[in-house]
């Protein structure tokens, strides 16, 4: 079923962006609106472009992360500038955002861009947010990260999933990277929207989907196979990090794209997590490097890598 097909219901927009940039789930009561995820830094005129558009002169009045992660989050602040918005992110991350500790946000782990930005307010797991006409319930939905929550809309059978579901498996687990257990976690969370009376799933990125039972097989199967061969999990960590960055960058001369691989330290948790292979960790990320452009996922051209 075409997305713009599916029961989303009333006051609901959603926004695909590409796989830098998370969707914006614009909530619209007529009076104001609020937005679920910004998007990130790099898009984050086109995102103000994009509410203007829509909005023309209402307001933006809310803005809801269901995650830190700065594909998420990296349009907050450029928000924040254009609408006096209420801000709200999970409670698990709100000294964090206060403190603006890089660390904790997972910035410095993955020395990935976000610009600074504030909080006003937090949402918290068995809540219930009214938003217009509609209810949502927050829910937990730790895997891809601890902290991240799903939004749900019993009446209407409405799921924003973020990371955890995509109509073709969910988001890297980040704490298996640095060697924390949580495929057990991301189980659970498939569980948990299995026993949800869901008609729609909005992921944090790709278009909206209806079939919700075979997007769940998907992801068990993609689970089952982590779960068989955890190392191949973390060699997709490393792929996805290296070509996030590339997108982040668009292009790059070999000498500083190595110097960021040598310097990212999730890299180095991935490298030690993996036995530390190749005998060096340059080594073992020129290789990486190496398989990302064999499979055309990235190009070189003059010594300069390129995001395709």
């Amino acid at each position: 079923m075409p997305s713009d097909a599916l029961p989303l219901g009333p006051g609901l927009h959603v926004f695909e962006r590409g796989w830098l940039s998370s969707n914006n789930i614009l909530l619209d009561d007529g009076d104001g609106a609020t937005l679920v995820d910004s998007g990130h830094c790099v898009h984050a005129a086109q995102t103000v472009a994009l509410l203007r558009q829509h909005l023309g002169a209402r307001p933006l009045r809310r803005l809801i992360n269901t995650h830190l992660h700065s594909d998420h989050c990296g349009g907050n602040a450029a928000l924040q500038h254009e609408w006096p918005l209420h801000t709200l992110v999970p409670s698990s991350s709100w000294r964090a955002v206060q403190d603006w500790d890089e660390q904790a946000l997972s910035y410095r782990l993955t020395r990935q861009r976000c610009e600074r930005f504030s909080a006003l307010g937090r949402i918290t797991a068995g809540e219930v947010l009214r938003i217009g006409a509609r209810d949502w319930q927050v829910l937990g939905a730790p895997g891809h990260d601890p902290e991240s929550l799903i939004l749900f809309d019993a009446e209407h059978g409405v799921l924003i999933s973020a990371d955890a579901l995509w109509e073709n498996g969910f988001g890297v687990v980040f704490p298996e990277l640095e060697g924390a257990a949580a495929f057990d976690d991301v189980q659970r969370v498939l569980d948990l929207i299995e026993s949800l009376p869901v008609r729609c799933v909005i992921p944090g990125h790709g278009a909206a989907f209806g079939d919700v039972g075979a997007a769940l097989q998907r992801a068990r199967s993609r689970l089952a196979g982590f779960r068989a061969d955890p190392a191949r999990h973390l060699r997709h960590g490393a792929k996805v990090l290296l070509k996030y960055h590339l997108m982040e960058e668009r292009q790059q001369p070999v000498p500083a794209l190595r110097a960021w691989m040598r310097d990212t330290p999730l890299l180095h948790a991935i490298w030690a997590e993996l036995g530390r292979p190749s005998g060096s960790l340059q080594d073992w990320a020129d290789r990486l490097l190496q398989d990302l452009l064999d499979s055309g996922v990235l190009k070189l051209r003059d010594d300069t890598v390129c995001d395709l």
